[in-house]
């Protein structure tokens, strides 16, 4: 039910996979001899889910989620229907056949390990490319299904171990929701709610910078967004080697915030300077439009332009400002237009 509210069809189709293979492995418990009808279904789903598994990990969040929704509704039918049809005598008789041809070629058990051993591999490619809480959770959702069903154990221990992977999931699905509430996903940086949840709960001394981008909007028409979005991303990344402990945030567009807990805005100053010398001083290299799309080991004349970037910063503190965040925030403002109406890269308190 939190899969479809969140919308991450990939969480829910995951779990059905996993409950399916509980039902099986729990109403049709293997047989003693794989040759069985019954061995037959279960090493059809022991190759089956890590398969499956790793296909999810790869879906792709974009586009229409019911769309792929409505395809791996029909492909997990399929598979149900094709598992169901192994119980039918003559589709029994043929499978064992079939069967005792892949032992007599490989063992089952090396069968197992390749298909788990793949599903983790394409698993873990795909959460070391993208390493987010739902590709995670997909990794250790292939771990705990080849404890439940590759090595072999009762289906009481299957079902433990299958019940485990779909609480990772859930887990998994949490903390993503958590980071698409909290975490701004073009920069990296907490978003604007933590930034409130965070002076929420200040009662000691404390200093808020206000950061603004020079003429980004002048910047994002010249160049256009992506260009824009790299703009943002290298700023974000500058204002989160900010020295004196201070804690950034993307408040919204091109502002930005720093939180100095126990500082004034006095003591905060320098290391404000600081941040805003080190982004005036270093270029910022604006893609052209013959840029390749891997970087190359030397630079090529004519792929872009060097462009110079600055920052206004303003600073107040719960001492001048007064002790609830608003104030001290709406201060933070105040002092940023003042360092932009005084030209620009400029701090003022």
């Amino acid at each position: 039910m939190l899969g479809l509210r969140f919308r991450n069809t990939r969480i829910v189709l995951a779990l059905i996979v996993l409950l399916l293979a509980d039902q099986v492995i729990t109403r049709w418990a293997p047989a003693d001899d794989p040759a069985t009808a019954a061995g037959i279904v279960l090493t059809v789903i022991i190759l089956l889910v890590p398969l499956n598994l790793a296909a999810l990990a790869w879906m792709p969040d974009r586009g229409s989620p019911w769309r792929r929704v409505r395809l791996w509704a029909m492909l997990i039918a399929a598979q149900a229907l094709a598992v169901a049809v192994l119980f039918v005598p003559e589709a029994a008789e043929a499978a064992r056949a079939f069967w005792r041809s892949i032992a007599a070629t490989a063992p089952l058990q090396w069968s197992v390990v390749l298909a788990f051993g793949v599903a983790l591999a394409l698993a873990l490619i795909r959460f070391l490319s993208r390493p987010r809480a739902t590709e995670g959770g997909f990794v250790w959702a292939v771990v705990a299904a080849f404890l439940a069903l590759g090595l072999g154990g009762d289906s009481l221990d299957a079902s433990l171990y299958l019940v485990t992977g779909g609480l990772i999931l859930f887990i998994a699905l949490l903390e993503a929701s958590h980071a698409m509430a909290f975490s701004d996903e073009l920069t990296g940086l907490p978003s604007r709610r933590a930034l409130n949840d965070l002076l929420a709960e200040l009662s000691e001394r404390y200093a808020v910078a206000m950061v603004d981008i020079d003429h980004f909007k002048r910047f994002n028409d010249t160049y256009g967004h992506p260009a824009g979005d790299q703009l943002l991303r290298k700023v974000a990344t500058t204002l989160m080697e900010v020295s004196g402990g201070g804690r950034s945030f993307r408040y919204g567009g091109e502002e930005f915030a720093v939180v100095f807990t126990g500082l004034s805005a006095e003591e905060a100053t320098p290391h404000l300077e600081e941040v805003r010398e080190v982004i005036g001083k270093s270029s910022f290299g604006v893609r052209g439009s013959r840029r390749p799309r891997r970087k190359p080991k030397q630079p090529r004349p004519g792929n872009g332009r060097s462009q110079r970037v600055t920052v206004s910063i303003g600073v107040a503190d719960s001492i001048s400002a007064g002790p609830a965040p608003a104030d001290v925030v709406r201060a933070a403002d105040e002092a940023l237009y003042r360092a932009k109406r005084a030209g620009r890269n400029q701090l003022a308190v």
